[in-house]
């Protein structure tokens, strides 16, 4: 499973645009957001990277956790952003 904090995802339509990101690289992948603590869990057999790269493409920051590292450095954004933003 792969997790990232996201924080600049903010509503309903923030978390269809992730998903429907994260669908393109991988359409069986199983995605869980919570919004409140701004978490998505993924769990597929692509690559962190890819998937990290398609929410970076959606307009998003995420920041990859792991469960011994806490996190890493966020991924570079595009200026391209959401409605809410």
């Amino acid at each position: 499973m792969t997790t990232f904090e996201v924080k600049d995802m903010t509503c309903g339509h923030c978390i269809k645009a992730i998903t429907q990101a994260v669908l393109t690289v991988d359409p069986t992948a199983k995605v869980q957001i919570d919004l409140s603590s701004h978490r998505v869990q993924i769990e597929s057999a692509s690559a962190e990277t890819e998937l990290s790269h398609a929410i970076v493409k959606a307009g998003y920051s995420p920041i990859a956790k792991t469960a011994e590292q806490g996190s890493s450095a966020p991924l570079k954004t595009t200026s391209r952003r959401c409605c809410c933003h």
